[in-house]
């Protein structure tokens, strides 16, 4: 059974930095498709960014160029590094594996 587990919410002020994390058990993050995904209160869940296992990623244009997603084979984990962060970046944070499993999420929240 996978097991996703995030980690590394909180909050910032604008312009500043969060890593995320997401521990995953049950299956390898480097032979699936991870994902973070995020949540704002009243919008629909969107992509954030993507790494497949070959290791190409993809970005939401609202974050290219501040966030980067990497992942770590020997922890089993990926990460979200967040930079230049603004208050529309607030949102529940998601990581995914193959769109078919799920952590429980993390909080972001960024003020002014």
């Amino acid at each position: 059974q996978v097991r996703l587990v995030e980690s590394g919410g909180g909050l910032v002020q604008a312009g500043g930095s969060l890593r995320l994390s997401c521990a995953a058990s049950g299956s390898s993050v480097s032979s699936n498709t991870m994902g973070w995904y995020r949540q704002a209160p009243g919008k629909q869940r969107e992509l954030v960014a993507i790494i497949t296992r070959y290791g190409g990623t993809n970005y939401a244009d609202s974050v290219k160029g501040r966030f980067t997603i990497s992942r770590d084979a020997a922890k089993n984990t990926i990460y979200l590094q967040m930079n230049s962060l603004k208050p529309e970046d607030t949102a529940v944070y998601y990581c995914s594996l193959g769109l078919s499993s799920w952590g429980q999420g993390t909080q972001v929240t960024v003020s002014e």
